[in-house]
């Protein structure tokens, strides 16, 4: 009998110290969700300055598809004019092709490689 009373004893004894081992685990989860908190808010800070810098590069990207738009009709023109037997555009397109700027021509005949410079 007084083995049982020993066991009754202690089983309040053990239901006591239960609730200090949440302590560690309610601390981390705290700690966890401050740290994701935090972590959302910064990337959603960078997404905004992420809009922000494309929003910015828009005009110039427009730009750019403008000039090269327009480059590609000037070079067209030119080819049609050296296909014609025009001596200058011929020297110019040559020019290009040695650069590696030149586009291909839109009539289907292919273009020659550019010629490798000798020195």
């Amino acid at each position: 009998m007084a083995d049982d009373a020993e066991i009754i004893n202690q089983a309040p004894s053990s239901e006591a110290a239960k609730p200090a081992s949440n302590l560690p685990f309610i601390i981390t989860l705290i700690a966890l969700l401050i740290y994701f908190s935090f972590q959302s808010l910064s990337l959603l800070n960078e997404r905004s300055n992420l809009a922000m810098v494309k929003g910015n590069q828009d005009g110039a990207l427009q730009e750019a598809q403008k000039m090269q738009a327009q480059f590609k009709l000037l070079v067209t023109k030119t080819s049609e004019l050296a296909d014609q037997g025009h001596v200058g555009a011929k020297m110019v397109m040559e020019g290009l092709q040695r650069q590696g700027v030149g586009f291909a021509p839109e009539s289907g005949a292919p273009s020659k490689p550019p010629a490798k410079a000798t020195k």
